[in-house]
């Protein structure tokens, strides 16, 4: 068992300052050139062949913007890459590229050898990379646990629930489902691992025989576990820095699929031009070779990338001690509240913030008001405008509690809030046997 004695987990600082190191080299223009020049095709095609309910669902997917995930993008990708290599299968081509009666149809017909062998092989290298990073995560949460039964029983758990999704997965197949519906049943997989993972973190769900049994596993790994997903958590530096070169490629490979599915499903009315061919061709090579650089680029910033830094790593990069503040930025025109549910009585909630400009005269709006059980309001901390301040109370009712930051009143500056709130519980007193009031008395 590695020990994370005077480790924490990687923060959102500390990974910005990592990737300072990994800067992705940009994607050349012709990446979202290509992209509405197909798009374009696959409209000028739709304007004279009018689309399918199917046909007019992809163009919906594919004009939407991108997910905002990493693992979610990758998915997609995945898909639409699986898709076409199915579409290009040789039983699938139209009737006479098959047949080759004539030199335009051998010429397709090796086109279209060619794009199926450069999909399957980037296909095949993003199926290799999400193998590899799965395992990688759950092999270092491995290390950091205890080496003795725990840390089979969770082994023997992850190897069966791997057993039984891939069952799922071929049994959906062999029942005649088409590949959007198995991505939708990997992609439900996917957020299932992600929910074990979680659930490890806090000892519930599938882990709670465990409970008892986590006396000795590092602190600081199961909060990193219970985290590691979160939408405002470190990962969120890595969609900022790396997500948008892959956002481009999830739009450019979407537009790719929907123009070679409707030009094949109307190849005996409308062939494809020279000119489709070769933009078609050109798209495809650009995005396999640029998806293929993207997927090799991750791995290596994978790979180096640490879960655990030192507390005096993680204090250089952040600037102070690790704490919980969080930076955020209000409109002008707009607030911005956390909400806290307490349930117990005598509970503290306590905050801290600050305005982080260095203009002159800024300040904002902040109060506190608590919703109790019956949906009556009640007024905690009045309103009062600040630069900044420190304070807390002790809740008197159950209910929901919302802290307001307010910058409403502002018609031009964004104000950029750095704050930290806490939700303390009381503190219960163990309540002393009889046996020690006992001794106390004599």
């Amino acid at each position: 068992m590695a020990s994370t004695d005077g480790l924490v987990p990687i923060t959102r600082s500390f990974l910005a300052s990592y990737y300072d190191k990994y800067p992705f080299p940009p994607l050349p223009g012709d990446v979202s050139a290509l992209s509405s020049h197909i798009r374009s095709l696959c409209n000028d095609l739709l304007s004279r062949f009018p689309p399918t309910d199917e046909e007019r669902e992809m163009l919906e997917q594919a004009e939407r913007s991108p997910p905002h995930k990493i693992d979610e993008n990758m998915w997609k990708n995945r898909e639409m890459m699986e898709q076409i290599v199915f579409m290009l299968e040789k039983s699938r081509w139209p009737p006479s590229i098959q047949q080759q009666s004539g030199p335009e149809d051998a010429e397709l017909a090796d086109l279209f050898s060619q794009l199926q062998d450069k999909f399957h092989e980037t296909l095949n290298l993003l199926i290799s990379f999400q193998a590899r990073n799965s395992d990688r995560v759950f092999n270092i949460v491995m290390t950091y646990l205890p080496q003795d039964f725990r840390g089979t029983i969770i082994r023997q758990q992850r190897e069966r629930s791997e057993r039984n999704k891939q069952a799922e997965v071929d049994a959906l197949i062999n029942s005649g489902a088409n590949i959007r519906s198995k991505y939708a049943l990997l992609w439900k997989q996917q957020m299932d691992r992600r929910r074990q993972l979680a659930q490890l973190g806090s000892a519930t769900g599938v882990y709670k025989t465990l409970v008892k049994y986590l006396v000795g596993v590092p602190e600081v790994l199961l909060d990193f576990i219970k985290t590691i997903n979160d939408d405002d958590g470190p990962m969120e530096e890595q969609r900022h820095r790396y997500g948008p070169p892959l956002y481009s490629l999830t739009t450019l490979v979407l537009f790719i699929q929907l123009y070679l599915s409707i030009s094949l499903e109307r190849f005996e009315s409308k062939k494809l031009s020279r000119d489709g061919l070769a933009d078609l061709e050109k798209a495809a090579n650009i995005y396999t070779s640029e998806f293929a650089r993207f997927i090799t680029f991750m791995s290596e910033v994978f790979v180096n990338s640490p879960f655990f830094i030192t507390a005096e790593e993680a204090g250089a990069i952040d600037g102070s001690k690790t704490d919980d503040f969080k930076e955020i930025n209000i409109p002008a025109g707009k607030t911005y509240e956390v909400s806290l549910n307490v349930d117990a009585l005598n509970s503290y909630i306590a905050w801290d913030f600050s305005l982080t400009q260095t203009k002159i005269n800024l300040d904002i709006g902040f109060s506190v008001e608590c919703i109790n059980e019956s949906g009556e309001k009640i007024l905690i901390l009045p309103y009062r405008r600040y630069e900044s301040d420190q304070g807390n109370f002790c809740t008197c009712v159950a209910g929901n509690y919302k802290l307001i930051w307010d910058n409403s009143y502002s018609n031009f500056f964004k104000k950029a809030l750095r704050f930290k709130v806490d939700c303390i519980p009381p503190v219960v007193e163990p309540i002393p046997s009889v046996e020690s009031e006992e001794k106390n008395g004599d």
